[in-house]
């Protein structure tokens, strides 16, 4: 049992917030959901109803349709039951924040998803100062350090007129929210040539285009008749078409996979992709800590990822640190 000192309390539905009557990105349906992002780990279907930031709204109908929705502006301060909130960019991607509370003398943050890398779709992560610290630690390992994202678009590029050199297709998988988008958006620098996109990436993408985030130019793979060659093209497309139907239309064709996880080349090969580009949309390793550093938090509560190492390094730096085993961790 938590102590009556505890704002935030990890339940068999989720994070819940005693003194606001409300769970924070609930894994079960729950009357009142705080929803930090549309990712499907921590925006899902059932609940009663949900309070959102104004800018992650369209997501939110996008993924899960017409439902209560209460909405809120970045830095709007409101009430639920004895807690004050308001919410904070994350900089994960479009609409994502953070979640401040305030109660009992007391104030916490939940991060929800979040990064410090500069990213063209979304407002940056703001650091908002508290007495606990809530954080994701998807890359909590000291392995997971970033390169900059115009770096990685240009070797997009690259790869791509090595692959139109060689008469293939250059497919590269990617989230459907968020990275799909920050690629376009990288890519924009670098080429003027438009990729082509699989149905579940072109209606993220249209949903980023209606929110005003410049993108590169796309066409829709299915737009085309079959048997169109599709050589020294690139096309992006969700990692659940990897080995599908989708994919057998195109007739020669080198695979890439956008992600954190191809910081470690093992996963490359294990699943089979010709390519791997280092690009995540959660913080790497240095982010973590400079994060936790940069709110003054007194205590630390991981929710997901890599927690043990984080874990361990905040207590040897003297903070109070522990964990939350939750059901996040699948964007897709």
């Amino acid at each position: 049992m938590a102590s009556a000192s505890e704002l935030v309390v990890n339940t068999p539905d989720g994070l819940y917030c005693p003194s606001g009557d409300f769970h924070i990105d609930p894994w079960r349906p729950v009357p009142r959901a705080v929803i930090t992002h549309g990712h499907g780990d921590h925006a899902r279907a059932g609940m009663g109803s949900y309070h959102v930031v104004d800018a992650g709204l369209p997501i939110l109908q996008w993924r899960l349709g017409e439902q209560e929705y209460h909405v809120h502006a970045h830095g709007e301060r409101f009430q639920l039951g004895g807690a004050t909130l308001s919410f904070h960019p994350a900089g994960h991607v479009l609409g994502s924040t953070q979640v401040r509370i305030e109660a009992d003398g007391q104030t916490w943050v939940l991060s929800g998803d979040f990064k410090r890398d500069p990213d063209p779709t979304c407002l940056p992560f703001e650091v908002v100062p508290c007495d606990v610290f809530v954080t994701e630690s998807t890359f909590g390992l000291p392995v997971f350090r970033w390169p900059p994202a115009s770096d990685v678009a240009r070797d997009i590029v690259a790869w791509r007129e090595e692959c139109a050199a060689n008469g293939e297709v250059a497919i590269l998988y990617c989230y459907a929210l968020g990275k799909a988008q920050r690629v376009l958006a990288e890519l924009m620098a670098h080429t003027d040539r438009p990729a082509w996109l699989h149905g579940a990436i072109d209606a993220g993408v249209q949903v980023y285009r209606a929110a005003g985030v410049p993108m590169l130019d796309t066409r829709k793979v299915a737009d085309e008749a079959r048997g169109t060659d599709f050589a020294g093209e690139l096309i992006i497309a969700p990692p659940s078409a990897a080995g599908s139907a989708w994919t057998r239309r195109f007739r020669r064709a080198q695979q890439g996979f956008a992600s954190g996880w191809m910081r470690i080349r093992g996963n490359r090969r294990r699943r089979n992709y010709d390519r791997g580009f280092v690009l995540s949309d959660h913080a790497d390793w240095p982010s973590l800590l400079r994060t936790v550093r940069e709110t003054g938090a007194r205590r630390v509560i991981a929710t997901h990822g890599d927690t043990d190492a984080l874990v361990r390094v905040l207590r040897e730096s003297g903070i109070d640190a522990g964990g939350f085993q939750t059901a996040y961790g699948e964007e897709d």
